[in-house]
């Protein structure tokens, strides 16, 4: 399979993913996997397997970009194939996240976050979002 990602030349503050051209993403099609830097190459590698709803063209596809953009910036990859990085995607991932935000929220550690105003209810529906935002909230409270 032949890589169709190139190195993105502008730098500064993005706003949104939007801003970049589809051949950053290591899934062009559907602009998943931003590899502007080694730190997103490597986020990619691992993040590999979770991607859903892409065929194994696809996959091939974006380890070619995985593979040409780690050579440009400088990361080492143990892996030859796509195979070697998981097929297995995790098609309830979302539903997992939703869960684990409803048990925060039920648990009090989330509803106290939000009563601060430091977590609003459309990032609670988010489980890193929420995740970060009671990690801050507990080490406020250690720190009292």
């Amino acid at each position: 399979m032949r890589a169709t990602w190139r190195p993105h030349e502008k730098h500064g503050r993005l706003t949104t993913q939007s801003n970049l051209p589809d051949t950053v993403f290591a899934f062009p099609k559907q602009r998943k996997e931003p590899l502007t830097d080694a730190k997103h190459v490597r986020n990619a590698v691992a993040r590999f397997d979770q991607v859903t709803d892409v065929s194994d063209e696809d996959r091939a596809q974006a380890f070619a970009n995985i593979e040409k953009a780690a050579k440009f910036y400088g990361v080492n990859l143990s892996e030859t194939t796509w195979h070697q990085l998981g097929v297995h995607p995790q098609p309830r991932r979302a539903e997992s996240a939703r869960k684990g935000a409803e048990t925060r929220m039920r648990s009090g550690e989330a509803k106290k976050a939000a009563a601060k105003g430091v977590a609003t209810k459309k990032r609670l529906g988010i489980a890193e979002e929420a995740a970060k935002k009671a990690a801050a909230t507990r080490r406020r409270e250690r720190a009292k």
